[in-house]
């Protein structure tokens, strides 16, 4: 028999867990049509809403233990049918009464929770239906492994489940994820949180140094002291978005954690990838933000302008040239932004002896240096273009939301085809106030 102490306990539970969320709903609002829902309250909402069904769930495995154990202790002999219709007789019940789906469906806690309409149209949880007629779960036996034919098909835009075997259980190997980009363009600059939708910054054009010794008289009078030449422009950085969205079918969402995990990861990565492009790309024309290589003000510098003798200048001398450009403006470079290819080339490059002309320091790691200067090659910067500067003091990063990731079914037909849309975004602006310390790099052809 169950323990009925332990089934009251749950009961009591249960009944706590209901007038919670009961209190909860009683909290959201309805102004002009719209459901104002404070998130925290939501989360205790749905958080209580899980606690419910494990509760009931328990509740029902106790109860279905006590008809387990009546079965055992019949009579032999005796069927099971016979005493039904004994008791039925006796009772004056003449068939078992069942509640229908649709009157669970109007009696659940799911759907209670929309206090008819007064809390919108949309329920927050949906109602599941864990067993039939209130005995136990139904599952299909197969007496052979499905084939292609079998398979169900899906539209295009809706990830389909994989099924490996249906009869059985299926042992499946963990999932490989590939490996990601872990050079960020965004390490170079400083970031900051804000709420504003536009960034109102000061660019510095140019900076003339007048400073210089002065007597405290000229003659009979003081000392005019030298003016220095600061000129500046008043500039705006909008907050721009960044986002893209994936389709899958809700059950593939649900029976494989390991799947939405890689869908949230691989969404949130191709936004980095896209920021990265924005970063250094970005042409500040209709939604693009306005990246470095674009931006008025910068210095420049040609591969081809270097030096000839005694040897020609390397792509390695050319981002050494541009580092004293950089200097000169009085700004100290920190880092160089270079394509993987050309990367690649500069740390291939050999003398006449073939000994490698730079070298990996594994005293530093095997950190990615030249020139003392941290290297970060990217795709997202264009074959034969560099840009060496004082990243740090040239630019900065204000997020406006950091990224995130949402499901939903709200999207054309996707309900009633049981898919989901899980769409991830970010926003943020991209300010760069000095441009003069950036220098582009244009490996153009050797110098001779």
């Amino acid at each position: 028999m169950s323990d009925q102490a332990r089934v009251r306990e749950l009961q009591s539970a249960l009944n706590t867990k209901v007038a919670e969320n009961k209190a909860i709903a009683d909290t959201f609002k309805t102004e002009d049509g719209v459901i104002i829902i404070d998130q925290e309250r939501k989360a205790a909402f749905d958080a209580n809403m899980a606690s419910i069904k494990d509760i009931r769930a328990l509740i029902e495995a106790e109860k279905a233990m006590d008809e387990v154990e009546a079965w055992g202790r019949e009579a032999e002999g005796e069927s099971v049918a016979t005493k039904s219709a004994a008791q039925a007789a006796t009772s004056g019940l003449l068939v078992p009464q069942y509640k229908s789906l649709g009157q669970r469906f109007v009696e659940s806690e799911e759907f209670k929770a929309l206090n008819g309409g007064r809390n919108g149209l949309t329920m927050t949880t949906p109602f599941e239906v864990k067993t039939l007629h209130g005995g136990y779960e139904v599952k299909d036996v197969y007496s052979s492994l499905p084939d292609a034919a079998s398979t169900p098909t899906y539209p295009t835009y809706i990830a389909p489940i994989v099924r490996a075997g249906e009869f059985g259980s299926v042992d499946r190997d963990p999932m490989v994820m590939p490996p990601m980009r872990q050079r960020r363009v965004r390490d170079l600059f400083p970031s900051r949180s804000t709420t504003a939708a536009v960034i109102e910054f000061f660019r510095v054009t140019g900076f003339t140094n007048a400073a210089s010794v002065v007597a405290e008289r000229d003659g009979a009078s003081f000392t005019n002291k030298p003016q220095a030449a600061l000129a500046f422009t008043g500039q705006q950085a909008p907050t721009r978005t960044i986002a893209h969205w994936e389709a899958a079918h809700r059950n593939a969402l649900a029976d494989e954690p390991q799947l939405r995990s890689i869908i949230d990861n691989e969404l949130l990565y191709g936004l980095r990838l896209e920021e990265d492009n924005q970063l250094i790309n970005g042409d500040g024309n209709g939604e693009n933000l306005l990246g470095i290589l674009a931006a008025p003000g910068t210095q420049s510098y040609s591969w081809s302008s270097g030096a000839t003798t005694p040897v020609p200048d390397t792509k390695v001398d050319a981002l050494r040239r541009a580092a004293t450009l950089s200097f000169l403006a009085y700004y100290e470079p920190t880092g160089i932004l270079v394509h993987p290819s050309d990367w690649e080339e500069m740390e291939l490059t050999k003398n006449t002896q073939g000994s490698y002309l730079v070298a990996v320091s594994v005293v530093n790691g095997a950190d990615a240096r030249v020139w003392r200067l941290p290297v970060i090659d990217t795709p997202a910067c264009p074959e034969g273009t560099a840009v060496v500067g004082a990243f740090g003091t040239a630019c900065q990063i204000y997020d406006r939301e950091q990224a995130t990731v949402r499901v939903a079914e709200q999207h054309s037909d996707f309900f009633t085809r049981n898919a989901v849309v899980v769409l991830a975004e970010e926003r943020l602006a991209f300010a760069i106030k000095r441009p003069e310390s950036l220098v582009e790099v244009t490996f153009d052809g050797q110098p001779g």
